[in-house]
C-alpha cells in the first residue's frame, strides 16, 4: 500500500536523522535544523508503530482462524483490532496534514476596543488580562509593545509579544470579534449592553522570514506620551516607521529608549508583512475554500461572551462552555476551547484532501 510505503520512509527518515545527529559532523546551523526534523517526526513515529502493529496482529488472528483451539481468541482479536484500526488511521492521516510552518513561532498580538465606548475598552482589558495569563500559564513569556490605556483599566488599543515556542500555533484562531454581554461598571441602571472588541494575532517572524529594504520605509521619532514616568516627556524616545509599498504604519513608545522602541516597532512591522504575505499565499492556493476556523478574518464574529449565563460560545464551530470565569483566567477552560479548535480545523482540511 502506498501509505504504508510513506510511513517506512518516515521510519527510515527518522533513523537517518538520528544518525546525523549523533555523528558529531554536523555544524550549528545544520544541527538546528535537524533536530526541528526530528522532533516533529518523533511525534509521529508512536502512531506508525501502533499501526502496523495493529496491522500484522489483524494478519496474525487471521491465520490464527484456521488453528480450531484458537478460533475463538482469534475471532475476538480480529473484532477488537478491526474497530481499532481506522481511529489509528485517523490519527496518522491527522498528524500527515501539511504543517503550518509558522506554528513553533511567537505570536505577536493586537486587541482593539469596538463599539461600546469605555466599556469595551474595560473588554479588550479582559482579554489581554486573559491571554497574559494563559500565556505565562504555558510558560511563555509576554512583552507589551504599544497601548493605549483608558483611565477605567481598559484599552482602546494594546500590541503584545508572545514569545514562546508555539504560541501562535495555540493562539492564532483568536483572530477576529470577540463580544461580550454584560452589565457595564458604568451603567448605573443595571442593563445588560454588548460591546465588543477586535483581536488579531500574528505569527513573530525572524529575520530570514521578511526582508525590509530600508528605501521603503521611514522612520519618525517623536515626543512619547502616557504611562512611564516623566522620562517620557523628555525624550524623543517613541518610533513610528512607515512601509511604503504597504502603507502599514507601526509605532512603540513602551520601552526607555530610542532603540528599544525602534527594534520592537521593527518585529511588528516585519510580523505583519509575513502575515500579509502568508494570507496571500492562502487566498492564491485557497481561493475557492475558505476555512471554518482560520480564515483569521478580523471582521468576523468569532466569539460571545455572556456573563448572566455565565457562559461563552465559539460561533465558528458552535460549542459552548459554561465556564466564563475559567476561560477568562486564562485556565483549563481555555485550553479546552483552542483544542476544539484545531481538531475543527485538521477534521476540516482532512475533508478537502484530494
Amino acid at each position: 500500500m502506498v501509505i504504508d510505503e510513506k510511513l517506512k520512509e518516515i521510519q527510515t527518515r527518522s533513523a537517518e536523522i538520528e544518525s546525523q545527529m549523533n555523528s558529531g559532523t554536523v555544524d550549528g546551523a545544520e544541527l538546528t535544523k535537524l533536530s526541528k526534523e526530528y522532533s516533529r517526526l518523533s511525534e509521529i513515529l508512536p502512531l506508525i508503530n501502533e499501526y502496523f502493529q495493529t496491522k500484522q496482529g489483524i494478519a496474525d488472528a487471521n491465520e490464527m482462524l484456521h488453528d480450531e483451539e484458537l478460533k475463538s481468541i482469534a475471532s475476538e482479536q480480529m473484532v477488537e483490532l478491526n474497530h481499532k484500526l481506522p481511529e489509528i488511521e485517523k490519527n496518522l492521516q491527522i498528524a500527515l496534514l501539511p504543517r503550518d510552518e509558522a506554528d513553533d513561532n511567537g505570536a505577536i498580538m493586537e486587541i482593539r476596543a469596538g463599539v461600546g465606548g469605555e466599556e469595551s475598552a474595560l473588554f479588550a482589558g479582559d482579554l489581554y488580562n486573559q491571554y497574559k495569563s494563559y500565556a505565562l500559564r504555558n510558560g511563555w513569556k509576554v512583552e507589551v509593545i504599544e497601548e493605549n490605556a483608558t483611565s477605567l483599566r481598559g484599552y482602546k488599543e494594546i500590541v503584545f509579544k508572545i514569545d514562546g515556542a508555539g504560541a501562535y500555533g495555540r493562539m492564532k484562531f483568536e483572530s477576529g470579534i470577540h463580544r461580550v454581554q454584560r452589565v457595564p461598571e458604568t451603567e448605573a441602571g443595571g442593563r445588560i449592553h454588548t460591546s465588543a472588541a477586535s483581536v488579531a494575532v500574528m505569527p513573530e517572524a525572524k529575520d530570514i522570514d521578511v526582508v525590509i529594504d530600508d528605501k521603503d520605509i521611514r522612520i519618525d521619532v517623536f515626543r512619547a506620551s502616557g504611562a512611564g514616568g516623566q522620562h517620557v516627556n523628555k525624550t524623543d524616545s517613541a518610533v513610528r516607521i512607515t512601509h511604503f509599498p504597504t502603507g502599514i504604519v507601526v509605532t512603540c513608545q513602551n520601552e526607555r529608549s530610542q532603540f528599544q522602541n525602534k527594534a520592537a516597532a521593527m518585529d511588528v512591522l516585519r510580523s505583519k508583512l509575513y502575515e500579509k504575505q502568508r494570507e496571500e499565499q492562502v487566498n492564491a492556493s485557497n481561493a475557492s475554500r475558505k476555512s471554518m476556523v482560520g480564515s483569521g478574518d478580523r471582521s468576523e464574529k468569532i466569539r460571545t461572551y455572556n456573563f448572566p449565563e455565565q457562559r461563552v460560545t465559539d460561533h465558528r464551530i458552535k460549542l459552548t462552555l459554561y465556564k466564563l470565569d475559567d476561560i477568562l483566567a486564562g485556565g483549563p477552560a481555555l485550553d479546552e476551547m483552542i483544542d476544539a479548535l484545531i481538531t475543527a480545523d485538521q477534521l476540516e482540511r482532512l475533508a478537502n484532501m484530494e
